[in-house]
């Protein structure tokens, strides 16, 4: 990696991504994000209570032409790892030489290469994508993977002591069993269909057997342990963001697979089990 390379992309920030945020540093910088980010699941929550986030099983042309699933998905969501690793190259990255950022950082990532690249290549039948939300899973990839990597990677830096302290040793052993959750539960979703169907099946098995969405609470246990794992606003936001993105999805999915299957089981739950 070529030493001259790597401050390209400090120079960038701060000569750029500073102004644009009206920040001067990036304690500014990322107080801004927070609160842009706390802003915008604001209006996920006031959108999502009166209708679906239509993509998938809730696809519309009425919201733009619609992209390849394939496509979409993998270029919408890679700017998540994307992004650190090009902050990793192009900046000093000064905080890289603690093992708690890399841990936490190399978590983040490993989640977005198996949902950017290997989960939607093992989806069979999936619906298109609309253009308009295509652009918004785009834009939000890319802020969010900027948040997250450049504060672990030039703003934070942990030291040996937090590595065995107790939030760090809960938190990421709660992000690695929500990690294998969310994995194993998507592979059980995937696998109900056969090659070449399309339609919609039950979901059996595994937390399927308490909750309608056990990919999606998978998913919320993983960024609330990596938020408890790192103490950090930029992880806490994003924690926020993934449950109430989520649970609305899974409410809405659930509220489907009542209307669409008459013996779908009544008491399973939308997404926490025995409780909601």
């Amino acid at each position: 990696m070529s030493s001259k390379l790597q401050p390209l992309g400090n120079h960038f920030i701060n000569g750029y991504l500073h102004p644009l945020f009206g920040a001067s540093n990036d304690s500014e910088m990322f107080t801004q994000m927070v609160w842009i980010s706390f802003f915008y699941i604001l209006s996920i929550a006031v959108s999502m209570a009166m209708f679906p986030a239509p993509y998938g099983r809730y696809s519309s042309s009425k919201f733009g032409f619609l992209l390849p699933t394939n496509f979409a998905w993998i270029t919408q969501e890679s700017p998540s790892f994307i992004m650190p690793l090009v902050l990793l190259w192009s900046t000093s990255a000064i905080c890289w030489n603690s093992l708690v950022n890399k841990l936490l950082l190399i978590g983040f990532i490993i989640h977005y290469i198996h949902r950017s690249i290997i989960y939607p290549l093992c989806v069979r039948g999936s619906k298109k994508t609309p253009f308009i939300l295509y652009i918004s899973a785009l834009m939000f990839s890319s802020f969010n993977g900027f948040m997250q990597g450049h504060y672990l990677l030039n703003y934070y830096q942990y030291d040996n002591q937090w590595l065995t302290s107790p939030q760090f040793v809960t938190g990421y052993t709660i992000f690695l069993v929500g990690m294998a959750i969310n994995i194993y539960s998507d592979q059980l979703l995937i696998h109900l269909r056969k090659p070449g169907e399309t339609g919609y099946k039950i979901p059996v098995g595994g937390l399927f057997n308490y909750v309608t969405a056990a990919n999606f609470l998978g998913e919320i246990i993983e960024w609330a342990g990596f938020a408890l794992a790192s103490c950090s606003a930029p992880a806490a936001i994003f924690a926020l963001f993934s449950a109430v993105f989520l649970i609305f999805r899974a409410w809405h999915h659930h509220n489907y697979y009542l209307l669409k299957f008459e013996d779908y089981p009544k008491t399973r739950k939308i997404v926490f089990p025995f409780i909601f």
